[in-house]
């Protein structure tokens, strides 16, 4: 008794969907294994679920690279590859020239940029000189929270130990101080 025929249409149900998919999915991958084998057929196949998973079955002993680079050569007039460098390439030329700015900037602000400064108008130049007067403020500022800091520990580790004696605490206040600024 065979199989009876089925309507060829989306099916609604996802579950039901997903366990067909797998199911055919299977089946189309032994039926390329079995073309591979029985036939001696260089055969690729590349699917993508819905969830854009990837599954594919390759003969033995290839590639995709190769099936792709022998599909471009039989066609002879397309190159699937080309155009692909062609963007890297280019993406490549933007990102050199974005470094190559960056690490101008970056001499600049050290100082070490002397001939780049040669080329720079009066207003880059007050730009520049604005941003390290910002950049040594906000040092300043840091250099200044770290020295309160430090202070503020020193004053509660030697307020912590005045119950002991005075020889004690000129022992320990020098070893504050030595902890402290060190």
């Amino acid at each position: 008794m065979g199989r009876g025929k089925i309507e060829i249409k989306l099916i609604e149900n996802p579950t039901n969907r997903q366990v067909t998919y797998s199911k055919r999915r299977n089946g189309i991958f032994k039926k390329a294994h079995e073309l591979s084998v029985l036939c001696d057929a260089k055969v690729s196949l590349i699917m993508f679920s819905k969830n854009n998973k990837m599954h594919e079955y390759i003969s033995p002993g290839l590639s995709t690279k190769k099936i792709i680079d022998q599909y471009q050569k039989t066609l002879g007039d397309i190159d699937l590859w080309h155009s692909h460098y062609e963007k890297m390439l280019e993406n490549l030329k933007k990102l050199k020239d974005i470094n190559n700015k960056l690490r101008r900037q970056i001499r600049n602000r050290i100082g070490e940029g002397s001939l780049d400064m040669d080329d720079m108008s009066f207003q880059q130049l007050r730009t520049l000189e604005e941003d390290m007067v910002s950049a040594i403020a906000k040092i300043r500022e840091r250099k200044f929270h770290v020295i309160r800091t430090r202070t503020e520990t020193c004053r509660k580790k030697v307020s912590s130990n005045c119950g002991q004696s005075h020889n004690n605490n000129v022992a320990f206040v020098i070893s504050l101080t030595n902890d402290c600024w060190c």
